[in-house]
């Protein structure tokens, strides 16, 4: 594939990995029902010398392998029961199951990460879907076996990795709470840094991602608990694997790092919020850290959303007003010992328009004061985010993309930063689109005047996408 009008100056030597779902049909029709359950599908866009070659291949999950097998769904995804025990020894053998997390699913549709040692890992929300994978020929290598005996059957969606360490939580459903654990690159094994207990109810919160500071961990507790009955007895709760219980409280905590103390532990009003964008540390007039600021893209406390992304609902006709409002969202959590932080809106959501996720940062800002971010909006009428937005956070302003008709939807734009450059907003932002006639492109956009550098045209049409990486140079 030729990249027709790439300025070689802005797009840097380097390969474009994205991982998300994208297949929902197996055997003779058995499907699955929801846009988060489609069985991995893994894109490769490497970029060299202004031209740039794809491929994209399944990640051979588990999962994967017995629905293709048996000609079914045969594991627990997020929507999707598999047939409800008949005996007392099949529901035996469920609980077990799900104890041991034998009988959730290992399909690691959410993210792609490079581990910052050569390997790359794939994974969910489930502990056993850690997989690695070849970035060259995208090939699935085999399990991602950690080193320790921390166990746990769930574990949060979206790690934070940098070059030298990999934070993340392992919610704890026996006794309620999330495990702060740190992995160094390089290394197989996870430590436990510390804990946060859950306020306000019998079950842990779903923590799909978290943020972090220079020197703080940002933990949230959102309304929308797991429903361990539901689970227990293969069905489906209120939303999925979750039930919405605004009257047991939200809350965030902030955890330090070198420590593993919770140093704040705030109500806040309701939220719900599937990505966080960034965070850092507010000084005050001493010098020293006095709140924790951490933005969101959150949905007006209302989880609809994730009834909205049901794939009926998806394919309904493009004009239907269906997509939740969404805003970026920022909580203010102070450090002082206040019972209570602040949620507001970063900006007016009529910037971006009404819908707001999928974010990105320019990496070099992780967890340090920035201004930009780059996210997936909304231009209504639609039933899903189909337009791109950069967002400046100071001027509270955005600048936004869309196709020309209007009738696409584009995946999570990333930042990718200029070699040796020194503004923040000095580099280009990718995204795969896929358009309402079954094809699609990649698209690169300059990462300060949001206008279109470049646009491969696939030869085939690829399913919409979740969360990609940046990997410089020569894989």
């Amino acid at each position: 594939m030729c990249v027709p009008s790439c300025n070689v100056t802005l797009l840097q030597n380097g390969t474009y990995l994205r991982n998300g779902p994208g297949v929902w049909e197996v055997g003779d029709g058995s499907a699955l029902g929801h846009l988060f359950d489609g069985y991995a599908t893994l894109v490769r866009v490497s970029f060299r010398r202004g031209r740039a070659a794809g491929a994209h291949r399944q990640l051979e999950s588990d999962a994967y392998r017995a629905a293709k097998e048996r000609g079914r769904p045969l594991l627990r995804e997020f929507a999707h029961c598999p047939t409800k025990p008949a005996s007392l020894v099949d529901r035996a053998r469920g609980v077990v199951g799900l104890v041991t997390g034998r009988a959730l699913s290992d399909n690691a549709n959410v993210a792609v990460l490079p581990l910052g040692d050569g390997r790359v890992m794939c994974l969910t929300e489930t502990t056993r879907s850690s997989a690695l994978i070849d970035p060259c020929t995208l090939a699935t290598i085999g399990k991602f076996r950690y080193a320790d005996a921390l166990g746990g059957v769930i574990q949060a969606g979206h790690p934070v990795v940098t070059g030298s360490e990999f934070w993340t939580l392992l919610p704890d459903l026996v006794r309620p709470g999330h495990r702060l654990v740190r992995m160094a690159a390089g290394s197989s094994e996870r430590n436990v840094v510390g804990r946060v207990d859950c306020r306000g109810g019998p079950t842990p919160r779903w923590l799909h991602s978290f943020a972090v500071t220079e020197n703080y961990v940002v933990v949230l507790e959102m309304p929308l608990r797991y429903s361990i009955s539901s689970m227990l007895k293969s069905e489906l709760a209120q939303f999925y694997l979750f039930d919405w219980l605004p009257a047991s409280g939200s809350y965030m905590h902030v955890v330090r790092k070198s420590t593993g103390k919770t140093v704040a532990s705030v109500e806040v009003p309701p939220f719900m919020a599937l990505h966080f964008i960034n965070a850092y540390e507010e000084e005050g007039e001493d010098g020293q850290a006095a709140a924790v600021i951490a933005d969101c893209c959150e949905y007006y406390a209302d989880p609809a959303v994730l009834d909205a992304l049901a794939l009926h609902r998806l394919r309904s006709p493009r004009n239907s007003d269906a997509f939740p409002d969404g805003r970026v969202g920022r909580f203010r959590i102070p450090l002082d010992g206040s019972p209570f932080g602040e949620l507001e809106a970063a900006l007016d959501p009529d910037e971006h328009g009404r819908g707001m996720d999928m974010c990105s940062i320019n990496p070099a800002y992780l967890g340090k004061e920035y201004r930009y971010a780059y996210g997936c909006s909304a231009r209504w009428p639609c039933n899903f985010l189909n337009a791109l937005a950069k967002i400046d956070l100071v001027k509270k302003t955005a600048k936004n993309w869309h196709d020309e008709d209007g009738a696409a939807a584009p995946s999570e734009p990333l930042f990718v930063a200029r070699p040796g450059a020194t503004r923040e907003d000095d580099g280009v932002v990718i995204s795969v689109v896929s358009d309402v006639h079954g094809g699609g492109y990649v698209l690169v956009l300059n990462g300060k005047t949001f206008g279109e550098v470049a646009r491969v045209r696939l030869p085939y049409g690829l399913p919409y996408g979740f969360h990609g990486c940046w990997i410089a140079g020569k894989i």
